[in-house]
């Protein structure tokens, strides 16, 4: 206790005590003992006192320079939303760890998209070609060297002439630059069947031949049927196509309707007899399509009567050989093309499934999916032998008609291909 100056002391000497008393606090009282609790007022008074002060409305004219702090909350105040409370918590994360962990989370899903696409990829590849999924003949597409891959489509079970090859297109693709060439092979060409037998028949026999009889060390089946027609058109072109790819059109038009089908841009109009079914059992029926100039969507059915159409009754030119080799290298093309967009994308199963039934190769899956990749069929030279360049009509000794080069130089055909091929 400070010590008060007593009845005796000098009144004059005493100074204030140099610290003050502490502020008298208030006390809880019992009922009746009266003031200063006792008074209304002053217990409002307290109350609001004890109470932190709460915050002001902004200002309307003129914007606060700080941040509003967030308004009290006292015992028993209702809570917002616990998920609201959580994404406020979120929001108020450094950006950087914000972003960290939605990479996280992004990684884990594409890990697992990946794991379930490559066990996809592998199942395909394991369906389409001797040669493993992810196996490469190329070196992964690279070098400045050629990939020169022979197309092969046939018609399949069920139709007449069933693995006779009804269109032959070799695609070169310069891997660096992307620079891509698509060489049409007519199916007429009057070649030796096997290559150096002595035996002349049409070209589109070779893969038939292979397939029934073997070829070199492979026996009979897909590999030497088409190692044979790859080395039958190695010799006609004189470059080295040692790749090659079948492709039964029955299934391909699975494969287009997979995709939500395809956009073709027709430069000429044609009308043509079409078998009415791809049943040769059946008695022979036939129906009439046509086809009008500009971009049309087509799905599986069209897009393969457009390819193959080969009765062709207005104009005659539509039905040659050479014709129906420019509207397959364009359906090829626009299938490309439909595969790379997004809105195809949802259909990629089912496209997976009717790969494993179209396409057959001695590329790795690998391999293919880096060649049409790197192939630019936008910008590509085309190259299409026929009897207006060096090639000319024949007639072979049991009445078919024929293809054979001008003058019988082969070498003549060599050097043409050599020429218009895009560096």
């Amino acid at each position: 206790m400070n010590d008060l100056p007593g009845p005796k002391d000098d009144w004059a000497s005493w100074a204030p005590p140099t610290r003050p008393l502490p502020p008298r606090q208030p006390t809880s009282r019992r009922a009746g003992q009266g003031p200063p609790t006792s008074d209304p007022a002053t217990r409002a008074r307290m109350a609001r006192a004890a109470l932190p002060p709460l915050p002001r409305a902004p200002s309307t004219s003129a914007p606060s320079a700080a941040p509003t702090a967030a308004p009290p909350t006292y015992p028993g105040m209702p809570r917002g939303p616990r998920r609201a409370d959580q994404l406020r918590t979120w929001l108020r994360r450094p950006w950087p760890r914000r972003v960290t962990y939605g990479l996280m989370i992004l990684a884990v899903i594409l890990m697992i998209l990946a794991a379930l696409g490559l066990r996809r990829f592998s199942q395909v590849g394991s369906a389409i070609s001797n040669q493993g999924p992810f196996t490469t003949q190329t070196g992964y597409m690279t070098g400045p060297d050629r990939v020169n891959v022979l197309v092969l489509g046939y018609g399949g079970a069920g139709h007449d002439g069933a693995y006779l090859t009804d269109s032959m297109m070799v695609i070169s693709v310069i891997p660096d630059s992307g620079a891509t060439t698509m060489i049409s092979v007519p199916r007429d060409l009057w070649v030796q069947v096997p290559p150096g037998s002595g035996q002349y028949a049409k070209i589109n026999t070779a893969y038939t031949d292979g397939l029934a009889h073997g070829y070199g060390s492979y026996p009979a089946g897909k590999l030497a049927g088409g190692a044979e027609a790859a080395q039958k058109v190695s010799d006609v072109l004189g470059i080295s196509v040692p790749y090659w790819l079948t492709i039964n059109f029955s299934g391909f038009r699975d494969l287009v309707d997979a995709l939500g089908g395809v956009d073709i841009t027709v430069p000429i109009a044609f009308t043509a007899q079409y078998p009415a079914n791809d049943d040769a059992s059946i008695d022979a029926s036939w129906k009439t399509i046509q086809f009008a100039t500009g971009t049309q969507h087509m799905n599986g059915e069209r897009a393969i009567e457009y390819a193959r159409a080969r009765y062709v009754t207005s104009p005659p030119s539509e039905g040659s050989d050479f014709a129906r080799s420019a509207r397959q290298q364009l359906l090829i093309k626009a299938m490309l093309s439909r595969a790379r967009q997004i809105s195809a994308w949802p259909g990629l199963n089912r496209a997976a499934d009717a790969i494993g039934k179209t396409l057959y190769s001695n590329f790795s899956l690998l391999d293919l999916a880096l060649f049409a990749q790197r192939m630019n069929t936008n910008a590509a030279a085309r190259i299409g032998l026929s009897n207006q360049n060096v090639l000319a009509n024949g007639q072979s000794s049991d009445g078919q008609d024929i293809l054979l080069p001008t003058n019988g130089d082969w070498g003549a055909v060599q050097r043409y291909v050599a020429r218009n091929l895009k560096p």
